[in-house]
């Protein structure tokens, strides 16, 4: 039995050790946050303060450690990239159009700069050769789209080309064609 009393002894005395070093642990780590909350909520008026002050220039905001703003803008490149279009046909008279970027086709996130995409449809014969026998559609900032049509389109097939465009309006590639048809 002396060496079981002997291993009760220590843990008698260590649990409750672990237990008080335990609760003291987490009574720092929260003393801990509400300081750095209590110090952020101080020191970032200063900063946006010397964010916006002219007098301030980039190397003595680099010194401070804070970011350096950019005084001049970026241009917003023109789109490089196609939209990848899937069209829905499984409601009467309607399609819904779905779009997504060349190079991430499994996520709905548009390119950098791109601001939204521009539908544009030709509805019934054949293919479009180029973009001058389309109809604009609609401009759509998030995907999808939902296209309705009259019930003298249903049986017509429709032709969908899409064009990503930047922030300030300029087109970039259009997309294939996608056509599919209008449900009667």
């Amino acid at each position: 039995m002396t060496p079981i009393t002997t291993a009760q002894t220590t843990w008698n005395s260590a649990f409750p050790a672990h237990v008080a070093a335990s609760a003291a642990a987490v009574a720092a780590r929260n003393a801990k946050d509400i300081a750095c909350g209590t110090y952020e909520g101080a020191i970032r008026p200063l900063v946006k303060r010397l964010q916006a002050s002219s007098a301030v220039d980039g190397a003595e905001h680099a010194a401070l450690g804070i970011t350096v703003p950019d005084r001049s803008p970026t241009p917003v490149p023109i789109p490089t990239t196609r939209p990848v279009v899937k069209v829905d046909t499984s409601q009467r008279l309607q399609h819904t159009i779905s779009f997504a970027d060349e190079t991430t086709p499994t996520s709905t996130r548009k390119p950098q700069g791109v601001s939204a995409a521009e539908l544009w449809v030709k509805v019934d014969g054949p293919p479009p050769a180029d973009a001058t026998q389309l109809s604009f559609l609609a401009t759509d900032t998030r995907t999808p789209y939902l296209a309705t049509f009259d019930g003298a389109d249903g049986g017509k097939p429709a032709h969908y080309m899409l064009r990503w465009i930047n922030t300030k309006g300029q087109p970039g590639p259009w997309s294939e064609t996608a056509t599919a048809t209008v449900g009667a």
